[in-house]
């Protein structure tokens, strides 16, 4: 029996290996880069993920960008003094020492704007992008293209 769960242990082994969505630079550990689909009329798009800093000290995400737009932006959500949301665009990002800094819809988040190839835009596709951090460098990730959000960000849209 232990024989068996092994054998299958390893033939889903390089499955899960195949879906994993992960990136690592420096200290910096990126987890599941991904985008909804586009709608057929929006001019933008926007882009999200989870960076945990395993380091002892602060880095910042300087900027971003993707070959499919020659304007890739960090914007963040903030609640107006009237409560309304609204987005705006920020310089740079602190990724705190020993925590997480999620992108995800109505916070952090890379807008993609006026995309050049609609076509990668779609459901099951990915294009690349470029995290330019100020002490662990460069990074380039594959964003996950999704019909829906991750189950762990339903209920959350985001759309321009």
């Amino acid at each position: 029996m232990l024989k068996q769960a092994l054998v299958l242990a390893a033939l889903l082994l390089p499955g899960a290996y195949a879906n994993a969505h992960e990136y690592s630079v420096g200290d910096l550990h990126i987890a599941h880069p991904w985008s909804l689909e586009l709608p057929p009329n929006a001019p933008n798009v926007a882009a999200y993920f989870v960076v945990h800093n395993n380091g002892k000290t602060d880095d910042r995400l300087l900027s971003v960008d993707t070959p499919i737009s020659n304007d890739a932006q960090l914007h963040e959500h903030t609640m107006s003094a009237a409560g309304a949301m609204r987005m705006q665009q920020v310089q740079s990002v602190v990724v705190p020492a020993g925590k997480d800094l999620t992108f995800a819809p109505s916070a952090y988040h890379v807008m993609i704007m006026q995309p050049k190839d609609r076509s990668l835009l779609v459901d099951g596709k990915r294009f690349p992008m470029t995290l330019h951090f100020e002490k662990a460098g460069n990074v380039t990730v594959d964003v996950a293209v999704q019909k829906q959000a991750p189950a762990e960000q339903q209920g959350h849209e985001h759309a321009h």
